[in-house]
């Protein structure tokens, strides 16, 4: 596993972002597992995370794009700090977008916040997390809309591994059925390999009772 996913397991964890307990997701499912990003909150967190996204962007998609698009409202901030990340890291200057959840009728008008999108744009989507893959039926669309656009990818900061509609996994749907590719910062075959009985700053974060957890979670739910 490259370092920086090392790290970036052991950044949500200080972030408070990854916890570990009795959670029911936005579709509904029981999981002994959350990721909430709402608690990147500081300044340091946010330049962190665009640092991580930035890494995992240019090692799937590469810097030759145009529009770093993400969905409000947790991909407001996303988008700001990972084209600032992909600036300083890779001196590529890319325009970053959010959709408002309000249409404004007044001064900046519009559905979109930050960049226009134009014909001929190449997109990447950034995300939090993508559990049943619903959200990028709202998302696509909205792009779509704004004119004959390529989309380059999709990336998320952890990849539940878990099945979308049916059985595959919803990344894996979403590169099915719409066509391009998907990546995340980290899996979470990644994050229980990477702390299952091994101690972090003092503690244990997933022993044996919370790995049997969470393999039977995945028998559940696991994507084939």
């Amino acid at each position: 596993m490259e370092q920086y996913k090392k790290e970036f397991i052991e950044f949500m964890i200080d972030s408070n972002v990854l916890k570990f307990g009795d959670f029911v997701t936005k579709s509904g499912r029981k999981t002994p597992f959350f990721v909430n990003t709402g608690f990147y909150r500081t300044g340091t967190q946010l330049k962190r995370l665009g640092e991580y996204y930035a890494e995992a962007i240019n090692n799937e998609f590469g810097t030759d794009f145009d529009v770093l698009f993400g969905p409000a409202y947790k991909g407001i901030p996303l988008t700001v700090a990972t084209t600032m990340a992909i600036a300083d890291i890779y001196d590529e200057d890319i325009r970053y977008c959010s959709n408002r959840k309000e249409v404004k009728d007044h001064g900046d008008k519009g559905i979109l916040l930050g960049s226009p999108i134009e014909d001929g744009d190449r997109v990447v989507i950034i995300e939090d997390v993508t559990t049943a893959g619903t959200s990028i039926e709202e998302t696509l669309p909205i792009i779509k809309a704004q004119g004959n656009v390529e989309m380059v990818g999709m990336v998320v900061s952890v990849d539940r591994m878990e099945r979308g509609q049916g059985k595959k996994s919803a990344l894996s749907e979403i590169e099915e059925k719409y066509g391009f590719k998907t990546t995340s910062i980290v899996t979470m075959k990644e994050v229980v390999e990477h702390l299952y009985n091994r101690p972090y700053k003092g503690r244990v974060v997933i022993d044996d009772e919370l790995k049997k957890a969470i393999d039977a979670y995945y028998e559940q739910y696991g994507a084939e």
